[in-house]
């Protein structure tokens, strides 16, 4: 069986590879010169991968504090591998020696690739995209960070949206090795070819994807964390919820994730696009509350766990269950106990019919890119191969059928969310996979 699924995600890794309707001699972009704007954590990032290949980086930031501590957070990364054997003293020099750092726009008129990692603001990053038209040279790829804005509209800021692609990274950058494509309505071919082998280049695995809300990896993950919200509201427990999900094989549940990453990032997601809630008055109830408490998670020292100094155990935090108990009054929200099988079942099951919608949809091209994302985007357990291998695993009728005792269990909410996508009722029925339903 190990060696069966392990089969299966490197076959699954050399199809993603794959774009239909590019042909595999299609002529690539020369990249030797990229810039990155924004120094955080993820611009940071995104700089190592390429200075690691060999490529010259310029760093752009709007203040020098901002670039300084950028550039210093890049030389301290070298520092540290150094210190613990992994790189040498020269090969850090000539990492660093590749890396300039800017505050004027300008200086990135000659960059063969630009990558913007600013705020997730669509006026913001129209205004980036704007300006590069104006400085970037022809034929220069102009690719965004974001992980769930419309890069059709990003394009639209620019005369060139033909050189104009997503390059979704996840955190932390330089670590994880996923990075999502995202082809837009007019990217060109072989900008999308090009970004396929830069990503083998720097040593990541690159899956194309299609534009919606959340391409794919946080598209399927949104369903997936909001059923963990409203289970806690219902009676479980951060604590329990995440105890189920990192016993099924991921690394961390959907609350450390969410402390890990800031509270306030999925707070403003929601706000940036309220059409995700359909409605639904106990969408995101708890985020929210920690949020305009001033509780954002581990930069905070408290979200759904406290995280005290020096302690490399968070603790449950008390206020958690205050909070569920008083939304869920307030919403007529029964509380009950909750098992372990339903809060994995709701959390997986509605991931994997997010994931048929997705397939249906043409977002992905087959569903051995979904498992490719997910398996290196957010841990789910390779040893299942990805959510819709483990589907296929154990029957896509079972999961229909759980999800229709879900929607008439709960009510006016599972008439809400628990509807099996069309595609997995047709293929449920007809007793086949998605493997046949993939381009």
């Amino acid at each position: 069986m190990a060696m069966e699924i392990s089969n299966y995600l490197h076959a699954a890794e050399q199809q993603a590879a794959l774009i239909a309707g590019i042909p595999a001699d299609i002529t690539l972009r020369n990249i030797e010169r990229v810039a990155v704007i924004g120094a955080g954590t993820m611009g940071t990032g995104i700089a190592i991968n390429f200075l690691n290949a060999g490529l010259a980086v310029t760093l752009l930031e709007q203040k020098r504090a901002a670039l300084e501590g950028g550039l210093e957070a890049i030389r301290s990364h070298y520092q540290r591998r150094v210190g613990k054997g992994r790189l040498t003293a020269a090969d850090a020099d000539r990492r660093m020696q590749l890396l300039s750092g800017t505050l004027d726009d300008q200086q990135l008129a000659g960059a063969d690739l630009v990558i913007e990692a600013v705020f997730e603001d669509m006026a913001v990053k129209k205004a980036v995209f704007a300006q590069l038209d104006k400085i970037c040279k022809p034929g220069a790829i102009l690719a965004t960070n974001t992980s769930t804005l419309n890069v059709d509209d990003i394009a639209s800021a620019t005369r060139r949206p033909q050189d104009v692609v997503g390059l979704h990274f996840f955190s932390p950058a330089h670590v994880m090795r996923l990075v999502e494509i995202v082809r837009a309505a007019k990217t060109a071919d072989d900008v999308t070819a090009t970004c396929m082998a830069l990503a083998k280049t720097i040593n990541k695995i690159g899956v194309a994807v299609g534009v919606c809300f959340g391409f794919v990896a946080n598209r399927m993950l949104e369903p997936y964390a909001r059923e963990a919200g409203r289970l806690v509201l219902e009676g479980a427990s951060p604590a329990q919820v995440d105890r189920v999900i990192t016993a099924f094989g991921f690394p961390m549940g959907p609350f450390a994730m969410g402390d890990l990453a800031g509270l306030d990032i999925a707070h403003q997601v929601r706000s940036s696009h309220p059409h995700i809630a359909k409605g639904d008055p106990s969408y995101g109830v708890l985020g929210d509350r920690l949020v305009a408490a001033g509780q954002l998670g581990q930069k905070t020292g408290r979200g759904a766990y406290i995280y005290r100094p020096g302690s490399r155990s968070p603790e449950e935090n008390p206020e958690v269950p205050a909070i569920a108990a008083a939304g869920a009054r307030r919403l007529g929200i029964a509380r009950r106990e909750i098992s372990d099988r339903e809060i994995l079942q709701r959390c997986l099951f509605c991931l994997i019919n997010e994931g048929a919608a997705v397939l249906s949809e043409g977002i992905a091209q087959r569903a051995g890119d979904i498992d490719v994302i997910y398996v290196y985007g957010y841990g789910f357990p390779a040893h299942e191969g990805g959510p819709m291998r483990y589907a296929e695993r154990i029957g896509l009728s079972h999961i229909c059928q759980a999800m229709v005792q879900y929607r008439e269990q709960l009510g006016d909410y599972g008439r809400l969310w628990f509807n099996p996508s069309p595609l997995l009722q047709k293929l449920a029925h007809a007793g086949r996979n998605f493997d046949s339903e993939s381009s």
